[in-house]
């Protein structure tokens, strides 16, 4: 299905019904959004399509026998097949939840729970998300040995890069699951994922890769990656919040996991619970939108992004770019950061200090999952930061809703605060 670039005014609207009138919150001030690895607006064309599903098609698709519940099962089948097909997986690999973080919870433990699994040894990342590490600490304290592997460290134009040889030195013979990210939801490092699929296929170790902020970025196919499962979310590539998915491996092998939500034997007894149809509705019309933007959205923002770095490293003495260099490739010719993404420190000032100096620009010191976190951030340690260059660290996540305008005002905010924040430090210290 093609959505209408009418559809694409950014203006808000006023809905109103037979009892019920949502007029949009008035805009008092310009505030220039920068934090799409944390969450991303709904696109409008998203929004259209869901609609109907809320108060005309709104049947429990797990429903037979009635003309609602049948609108609701087709509704889900056809957006299960543009999101299958958009990872070059088949519809019946796909297993619905509440997002990313459900998704990992299942297959990191639907592996690992299992009766019959090879062995209680898991490999990992230590730059891997929270909604990786923390179901593995929960797991190392019931027994299971997990191994965290290191990565490239600052200094390198690969840093926080994972070299696959450290995968295939890490696996044994009691290895039941390898879990690596694709992208990176701090410093955008992309890793070779098809490689450490290969190593893990030889080695005959189920592989289950976080693509969260790689899904509708860049190109996915689960079978050139090599994985057998796959955790994505359609918030993060302007689809609604509250659903996700999981692609299982169906063959070869075929991948078995042992249920975390019973009850009601949807989806094939995988996970239980009524289907969030307007959702999934939205996310798989997000994820083709996303696919038919995606050679042209990847340049664009590309280019806003270092366009972005090369202003305000050439304004601000001391600051860095956190992660892989912005132009370094992969060993493939592709890319080792996502387009979108970009990472800065500036060495004596504090992240969270930066943020509250700019009420105007949403950006973030960190993954918005850890804000309540007081620690720095656990990925730029991995990569070699010390404590207090972790925390005087911006990540800058940009979008399709972004412009020249936006990178323009985002840079001016950043530079003046940066400034202003010294000049008080110098200030107090002469006192």
């Amino acid at each position: 299905m093609k959505w209408p670039v009418s559809a694409l005014d950014h203006r808000e609207h006023i809905i109103a019904g037979p009892s019920i009138l949502v007029t949009p919150t008035p805009d008092f001030e310009r505030v220039v959004y920068m934090d799409n690895h944390a969450t991303t607006r709904v696109d409008p064309r998203v929004v259209h399509a869901m609609l109907p599903f809320f108060s005309k098609a709104y049947g429990n698709a797990s429903s037979v026998g009635h003309t609602q519940g049948d609108r609701a099962r087709q509704a889900v089948d056809d957006a299960t097949e543009t999101i299958s097909r958009s990872l070059n997986a088949s519809s019946e690999e796909i297993v619905f939840t509440s997002g990313a973080t459900e998704s990992n919870n299942l297959a990191i433990r639907g592996v690992v729970q299992r009766p019959r699994r090879r062995g209680n040894h898991i490999v990992s990342v230590a730059t891997e998300h929270k909604a990786v590490l923390d179901p593995l600490a929960q797991l190392a304290r019931k027994g299971h040995d997990v191994t965290l592997l290191n990565v490239e460290q600052t200094g390198s134009r690969r840093a926080g890069w994972l070299d696959p040889q450290k995968v295939a030195d890490a696996i044994r013979d009691d290895t039941c699951l390898v879990t690596v990210m694709l992208a990176n939801n701090e410093i955008g490092v992309i890793h070779p994922l098809a490689e450490i699929g290969l190593i893990c296929k030889q080695q005959e170790v189920l592989l289950h890769c976080d693509a969260t902020q790689a899904v509708g970025k860049i190109p996915v196919d689960v079978t050139k990656l090599n994985v057998d499962l796959l955790s994505c979310t359609a918030h993060k590539l302007y689809g609604p919040k509250g659903i996700g998915a999981l692609y299982v491996r169906s063959h070869s092998p075929s991948v078995r996991l042992e249920p975390q939500i019973s009850g009601g034997g949807q989806q094939k007894n995988r996970r239980g619970g009524t289907l969030n149809v307007a959702g999934i509705v939205g996310f798989g019309a997000a994820i083709e939108l996303c696919l038919d933007q995606m050679v042209d959205e990847t340049k664009r923002l590309a280019g806003l992004r270092n366009r972005l770095a090369d202003s305000i490293c050439s304004q601000i003495a001391g600051a860095a770019i956190c992660g892989p260099a912005v132009d370094e490739s992969s060993s493939s010719g592709g890319l080792l950061r996502l387009p979108g993404n970009l990472n800065l420190s500036f060495g004596d000032v504090d992240g969270q200090a930066l943020q509250l100096e700019m009420g105007n620009l949403a950006v973030s010191s960190g993954a918005a999952c850890t804000s309540t976190d007081p620690e720095p951030s656990h990925v730029l340690q991995a990569i070699g930061f010390n404590e207090d260059a972790a925390r005087s660290s911006l990540r800058f996540g940009l979008g399709r809703f972004n412009t020249e305008a936006d990178i323009d005002f985002a840079a001016s905010s950043v530079v003046k605060a940066v400034h202003r924040l010294r000049k008080l430090t110098s200030l107090s210290k002469s006192d």
